[in-house]
């Protein structure tokens, strides 16, 4: 069990807050800045878009440090104490689909949901897998690419131990890549605009998903596209407020200001 933070540090209170894309279980997981968000943070309900468990990389060789363990206890902590806990599972942890619509410690398994902001807007929240047509269609080569980007991750945890040394702060190389690549910024897009469409269609103000480790607010054709981000890269949540103002909170950023306020550093759109 990882040691609890020092000093005393209030907790930043939300309506809604969503997380995705944790990959516990592979090395890029940063598990440690997540359990120091969520014990920085209390809300009434927590979505988990998706990818919370690496299934994928599970079944190829077991890696599981306390860190990780940490995370799930932290959770079912939340459940516990009355936050409502909803697990929208992903692509890499798509064992769980099969047992949808069932409880367990507290978390609600769904496929998608449909969450009612403050303000009275309707989201659909999938994790988005679903619209990505490399996973849908060509599973081998999701496979491929999941291998190469295991490697950048590798990488990704180098480049960030050599930077703690010198005491500079978190920086990932694998999201300033795909910032880089023309290929990565344009399939960026049209998947934006394929789940932009499903919400069109269904009626629905907005969606909120994950998937893409690409951290997001935008219009897109009439309705708001959320994308909460992920905790290999990035590390970000989307978060709602009593009033249904949604943002994103960059938590590495934010953990390595001199300010401790949870709020300090949000993105708003």
């Amino acid at each position: 069990m990882l040691p609890e933070p020092k000093g005393f540090r209030p907790k930043k209170s939300y309506r809604t807050i969503w997380i995705s894309d944790v990959h516990l279980g592979t090395r890029g997981c940063n598990a440690a800045m997540l359990v120091d968000f969520l014990r920085s943070v209390e809300c009434e309900t927590l979505y988990l878009v998706g990818d919370i468990i690496d299934g994928w990389r599970l079944r190829k060789g077991w890696y599981w440090p306390d860190a990780h363990n940490e995370v799930i206890r932290r959770i079912l902590k939340m459940a516990h104490r009355g936050t409502r806990v909803v697990f929208v599972a992903g692509n890499h942890d798509e064992v769980f689909r099969d047992y949808a619509g069932m409880t367990f410690g507290g978390v609600e398994l769904v496929l998608e949901a449909v969450h009612e902001t403050a303000d009275g807007r309707r989201l659909l929240v999938t994790h988005g897998d679903s619209f990505d047509g490399v996973v849908l269609y060509h599973r081998w080569l999701a496979f491929l690419g999941d291998k190469a980007y295991e490697v950048l991750l590798r990488a990704n945890v180098v480049v960030n131990a050599a930077r703690r040394r010198l005491r500079l702060p978190y920086w990932s190389l694998s999201a300033h890549l795909k910032r880089k690549v023309k290929n990565a910024v344009q399939y960026v897009c049209d998947f934006e605009d394929a789940v932009a469409r499903e919400a069109i269609e269904r009626g629905l103000d907005g969606i909120v998903c994950g998937h893409i480790h690409c951290a997001e607010i935008r219009q897109i054709a009439g309705i708001t596209y959320y994308n909460d981000g992920d905790w290999v890269e990035s590390c970000t949540a989307l978060v709602e407020d009593a009033t249904g103002a949604m943002t994103i909170v960059e938590w590495a950023r934010q953990s390595a200001m001199s300010d401790p306020s949870p709020a300090a550093m949000e993105l708003t759109a």
